[in-house]
């Protein structure tokens, strides 16, 4: 399996995602190798700093342009093409010879990385849009949260798909058998929502296939109602990030009160808080998967550290050797998707 990596992309890029990369290295099997992109000197030196220079379990594509986190993605990919988004992308192109690459991974541009990869490496077939999952951990357990950035302005079919595709991935790679499934929605009742999240739910409702349970309000993300929570791309992208920082803010508080009470206390309960922390960390859960590309493309936070990038490299090596793709396509089979030009 060959691992492309971003090295460029990231708010604390190159550094970072070099290590995170280097952090995952043991992880790899005969025959697996990591694929850096980026500026070809800071990568040689970074790899001669720690001794794994020739390493022939790394690989270097070298590019010369990066795209910034703030610019407009397609603007960006059609002025910046030997950038190290688009060359992730090519190398994640089917059938693109030996340079292939079955896995991307980005914590770049989150516009540029969707597009790159919706045009390098298309859509599965009866995919009409692509949405990024991400697994929230809860009090509860897992949670897939599905979409959370790809597609801000989403139709009633291209939620239904997503209902399909993150019901896939939260059965073969967070092991939740007949997941129920819910859309996020501003209250309980079936009268309540707009018209997308009301006509997304006749289309799930009517799928036998799917384990509906109805509206989730944003409450419920935290109180074992569902295990996975279909939503647009704006919306859900506010409710993840507000989930990361009342997790930060919460654990934070926890720790300056008790320090204020008796700091010996602190000493005693330090280790336990981060314990529970590290359980609703993002970083330990690495990326994101573009569920419906083609491929296989993880998308990891802008502010990913060493750490998280190990992680992802971890959580995408599963995600290959689990045929989330094969169980979508399956999934979808029985449903027609609309024509291109509709969509």
């Amino acid at each position: 399996m060959r691992i492309a990596i971003d090295v460029m992309g990231g708010d604390h890029a190159p550094d970072a995602i070099l290590a995170g990369s280097l952090g995952a290295v043991d992880l790899l099997g005969p025959g697996d190798q990591l694929v850096l992109i980026g500026d070809d000197r800071v990568i040689r030196d970074y790899l001669a700093q720690h001794g794994l220079e020739g390493d022939g379990r790394i690989d270097i594509e070298p590019t010369t342009q990066v795209i910034a986190m703030d610019e407009k993605p397609v603007d960006a990919l059609r002025k910046k093409p030997d950038s190290s988004i688009v060359r992730m992308a090519e190398l994640g192109k089917a059938k693109a010879g030996a340079k292939y690459c079955d896995v991307i991974i980005s914590a770049g541009n989150t516009g540029a990385c969707v597009a790159a990869a919706q045009m390098a490496m298309r859509r599965l077939p009866g995919v009409n849009r692509p949405g990024i999952a991400v697994t929230m951990p809860t009090f509860h357990g897992p949670l897939v949260l599905c979409d959370v950035g790809a597609n801000p302005e989403p139709k009633p079919h291209h939620l239904y798909q997503y209902a399909h595709m993150a019901r896939v991935y939260a059965e073969k790679v967070v092991n939740i058998k007949n997941p129920r499934v819910a859309l996020l929605s501003i209250g309980g009742e079936e009268g309540k929502g707009n018209t997308l999240v009301r006509e997304t739910a006749k289309l799930i409702r009517a799928d036998s296939d799917l384990n509906y349970i109805g509206y989730a309000e944003g409450r419920d993300l935290f109180e074992d109602r569902a295990d996975v929570i279909i939503t647009e791309g704006f919306t859900g992208n506010v409710a993840i990030k507000l989930a990361e920082s009342v997790a930060a803010g919460l654990f934070r508080t926890i720790a300056h009160e008790i320090k204020q009470i008796d700091p010996g206390l602190a000493q005693q309960f330090g280790p336990i808080i981060k314990q529970i922390y590290q359980k609703h960390d993002y970083h330990e859960f690495g990326g994101a998967p573009l569920l419906g590309a083609n491929g296989i493309c993880m998308i990891c936070h802008g502010s990913s550290e060493a750490r998280t990038i190990t992680a992802a490299i971890r959580t995408t090596m599963a995600y290959a050797r689990l045929g989330v793709n094969e169980g979508i396509v399956e999934a979808l089979s029985k449903y027609t998707p609309v024509q291109e030009g509709a969509v």
